[in-house]
This record gives C-alpha cells, sequence and structure tokens, in this order.
C-alpha cells in the first residue's frame, strides 16, 4: 500500500521532516516514490513551518495513497494556510 508520511532529517536535537510518498514497506528514510513538501518542527519567527503541494497530495489520495494522522493534520494546517 502507498502511505504519505514524514521520513526525519536534520541534526541530533534539530528534527526536520521531509513529507513523501512511499510503499509502506519500505524503511521510514528509504526509498521514496516522491517529495510533496516538508515540515519544520521548531521553525521559528519567519519561517515556514509547513510547505506543502497540496494538490499532489490530492492526486496520490485519488490514487489510493493514505495519510498518516500526523501528515492528516499538517494537510489541513497547509490547506488553511494557502485558503488565507
Amino acid at each position: 500500500m502507498v502511505k504519505i508520511r514524514l521520513t526525519r532529517g536534520g541534526a541530533k536535537k534539530r528534527p526536520f521532516y521531509h513529507i513523501v510518498v512511499t510503499d509502506q514497506r519500505n524503511k521510514r528514510d528509504g526509498r521514496s516514490i516522491e517529495r510533496l513538501g516538508y515540515y519544520n518542527p521548531i521553525a521559528s519567527g519567519n519561517e515556514k513551518r509547513v510547505e506543502l503541494d497540496t494538490e499532489r497530495v490530492k492526486h496520490w489520495v485519488g490514487q489510493g495513497a493514505q495519510l498518516t494522522d500526523k501528515v492528516r493534520e499538517l494537510y489541513r494546517e497547509a490547506s488553511r494556510q494557502a485558503a488565507a
């Protein structure tokens, strides 16, 4: 099954996540099909917390991909930012 989930990057104690489309059998930081955006949980000031291509997310969901719980929250946040 294809999932849209987070892969971890960044340094120790400074997490940074990419939002990717991948097969659920792949490792967390393993091979991915497509990168859709990023999530920076420690963003401050003018830094963006979430950047996500919502059109590509809709495309993949239409193809049967499932979002993880955290990515679903981030998708809602990104949709609200795009509407504003």
